[in-house]
C-alpha cells in the first residue's frame, strides 16, 4: 500500500528568501505598476541573483498569483475576524462593515489595488483573483448566515462573490481615473454591493438569538 504524498512546507532559509522576493515585488508592484515588474527588477529589489527568484517562481505571472493569494488572505482574514453581533441592527450592518475591512485593505495596500483592480491583461492572474473571489464569496455567505437567518438563495449564482465582483468594478474605475478608491467611489461600490445583494435578501432579515 502506497502512502500518501506529503506537502512539505519550505525550510526556514528558503521561506526567508520567498517572503524577500515577494517584499521586493509588491514594493516594485506599488510603486511602478505591472507593466514594469521583471524577475530581474525583483532580483535586484530583493538583492538576490535572477536564478534564485527563478528557482522560487518561473515567471512574473507565477509571481503574481503567489502575490493575489497574499491579498485574499488579507480578505480572508477580515471576515473571519470578531464582529460584535449586538451592533448589527440588519444585514446592510454586517454588509457595510466586511466591505469597508476590505477598502481599508486596498486602501493600505496599493500592491492590492495594481494587482486586483488595474487593468493589466493577465490572465492568469485574472483567474486566480476569480477562484479566490469564489471561496471569499463562500465565506461571506457563512459569515452572513452566522448573523442572520437566509432566504433560499440560488446555486447556479454565486451570490456572494458576485457582489464583490461587481462592487471592485466599481473599486476599479475609481483606481483607473484617480489611481485610488475615493471615498465617493467606495460609497458607489457599497451601494453596488448592496443592491445586488438586495436582489436576493429582503429588507428584513430575522437576526439570529445567537450567532449560528
Amino acid at each position: 500500500m502506497t502512502r500518501p504524498a506529503t506537502i512539505r512546507k519550505p525550510r526556514a532559509r528558503s521561506q526567508a528568501r520567498i517572503d524577500s522576493i515577494l517584499d521586493a515585488a509588491r514594493t516594485l508592484l506599488a510603486a511602478e505598476g505591472v507593466a514594469s515588474l521583471s524577475i530581474y527588477s525583483v532580483a535586484e529589489r530583493a538583492q538576490i541573483p535572477p536564478s534564485s527568484v527563478y528557482h522560487f517562481f518561473a515567471s512574473v505571472p507565477a509571481l503574481l498569483e503567489a502575490l493575489t493569494a497574499d491579498v485574499h488572505a488579507a480578505f480572508r482574514a477580515c471576515l473571519q475576524a470578531p464582529i460584535d453581533h449586538s451592533a448589527l441592527k440588519d444585514w446592510r450592518d454586517l454588509s457595510r462593515l466586511v466591505e469597508q475591512r476590505m477598502l481599508d485593505i486596498y486602501d493600505h495596500d496599493a500592491a492590492a489595488r495594481q494587482l486586483i483592480l488595474a487593468q493589466h491583461g493577465l490572465t492568469e492572474v485574472t483567474q486566480a483573483d476569480r477562484q479566490h473571489d469564489i471561496e471569499l464569496g463562500d465565506l461571506m455567505h457563512k459569515l452572513f448566515d452566522h448573523h442572520f437567518e437566509l432566504p433560499k438563495l440560488p446555486r447556479d449564482v454565486d451570490v456572494f462573490a458576485l457582489a464583490m465582483e461587481l462592487g471592485d468594478r466599481v473599486y476599479a474605475r475609481s483606481v483607473q481615473q484617480h489611481g485610488q478608491i475615493t471615498p465617493r467611489m467606495a460609497e458607489e461600490g457599497m451601494r453596488v454591493f448592496d443592491a445586488y445583494l438586495g436582489l436576493y435578501l429582503p429588507p428584513y432579515l430575522h437576526k439570529r438569538v445567537m450567532p449560528a
